[in-house]
């Protein structure tokens, strides 16, 4: 059963690539568009905080190598926000975003705006502050989230999580 998932997974991440396999997701994407236009044809900025991560190296090849966030990034991460204002969005399944992409993140359908939030991942109650970028789909969709903040989760990196995902804060 193990061998079937993880052929599905590889498959999965190869369909997610430029057309070129696994070349498109470990070198990045480098023709897909700064940012992505809404319903209303507006475009939506790609924002990321001046102290973000830089990007991993070109020869990067392990977990370790591509999440170039540092001890205090992770840190200011996994510290638990006041719950005071954090508003409930509900669950998803997330699977493992763009290694090459770095910084806390989670692309959801969950919501309509980028906003700050946390995740919480059900199986250990580890949490991380992430930035919820929105994706099309359905509620019911599912997310993408950074390797970064898989790591920080301890979430296994071939598993589909559960994460319970909050707003605000």
């Amino acid at each position: 059963m193990r061998a079937v998932l993880m052929t599905a997974m590889a498959l999965g991440l190869a369909a997610c690539g430029s057309g070129d396999g696994f070349k498109g997701f470990f070198k990045g994407r480098p023709d897909a568009a700064p940012a992505a236009a809404n319903a209303d044809g507006q475009t939506r900025p790609q924002s990321r905080p001046e102290a973000a991560a830089p990007p991993p190296p070109a020869s990067a090849r392990t977990a370790e190598q591509f999440d170039t966030t540092s001890a205090e990034e992770r840190a200011a991460a996994a510290a638990a926000p006041e719950p005071a204002g954090e508003v409930s969005l509900g669950t998803t399944v997330a699977s493992l975003g763009d290694v090459a992409r770095p910084g806390f993140w989670l692309e959801t359908p969950l919501v309509s705006a980028p906003t700050m939030g946390r995740v919480v991942y059900s199986a250990n109650g580890k949490s991380a502050q992430v930035e919820l970028i929105p994706i099309d789909g359905p509620a019911t969709a599912g997310s993408r989230i950074s390797l970064a903040a898989m790591r920080l989760l301890e979430a296994p990196l071939t598993d589909l999580p559960t994460l319970e995902v909050y707003s605000g804060g």
